[in-house]
């Protein structure tokens, strides 16, 4: 297996460029996260919530689950660009080039991976100009390693779908049925053991519980699990999801 450096180099630049002309994209993935925190965290912020302990503010409890929902959204619908690509015949005229379906997959995954952490780093930047502190460097670059396990786990979810699927609309829809479930069952509005026990049970299959809660426990020192597992969980999370969606991507292809 040979991976083209070249190649992903100029499909991570491609989706670069898009992104920075887009700049309704950049507006509309950072909308709904905002609407999130201002008026989940400054609605709730009085008010006592139970599990997350009397010293830290619900807004501060908030944010990181706010992050980690931007780069679930953000990451997941970066397969929506392979059935854009399909679309317009783009990905026939590269698919008939001489590099490696791997090095397409790695190169598209780097460039989604880029543009969900901007737009992760953009939010943070956003929580900090609010008030919300990060305790030291050494917790924003852990943070910044859940992010891009979070990013990479969901861009190759995303992979997988957009893989088998022809539709653009029912792409969407299929998402969006899997994404809200994930979203709520992560605990990223609410600590986990406030939950039933069942419902308790299917959260823990649910990456992006590991990832928030990872987020959680670098940026504000608070979390149900501890670091070491949350790695653990999110880096074989990671491996699962990109290797699942390269050979999905790989086999839609060839077929």
């Amino acid at each position: 297996m040979i991976i083209n450096t070249t190649a992903v180099y100029v499909l991570w630049l491609r989706e670069m460029k898009r992104f920075i002309r887009a700049k309704s994209r950049i507006i509309g993935a950072l909308a709904m996260p905002l609407f999130f925190l201002a008026f989940l965290g400054l609605g709730f912020n009085r008010m006592g919530v139970p599990g997350i302990g009397r010293d830290l503010k619900y807004i501060h409890f908030l944010v990181p689950g706010i992050i980690g929902m931007s780069l679930l959204f953000t990451s997941t619908f970066a397969g929506l660009s392979v059935l854009w690509d399909r679309e317009f015949g783009f990905l026939k005229e590269i698919m008939v080039t001489p590099v490696s379906r791997v090095s397409i997959v790695i190169g598209r995954i780097a460039g989604g991976t880029t543009t969900a952490l901007i737009q992760g780093l953009m939010l943070l930047l956003i929580a900090l100009i609010a008030g919300f502190k990060i305790p030291s460097l050494a917790s924003f670059l852990l943070a910044l390693l859940f992010m891009l396990l979070i990013t990479t786990t969901f861009i190759g979810l995303g992979l997988i779908f957009a893989s088998v699927m022809k539709d653009m609309q029912g792409f969407g829809l299929i998402m969006n049925f899997v994404m809200f479930p994930m979203f709520f069952l992560s605990g990223a509005m609410y600590p986990l053991q406030n939950l039933p026990g069942v419902i308790r049970a299917l959260s823990y299959i649910d990456p992006l519980t590991f990832g928030i809660d990872g987020l959680r426990g670098a940026l504000i020192g608070v979390s149900a699990f501890s670091l070491p597992v949350d790695i653990l969980v999110m880096a074989a999370f990671s491996v699962v999801m990109v290797v699942l969606g390269a050979w999905f991507f790989e086999r839609s292809e060839s077929l």
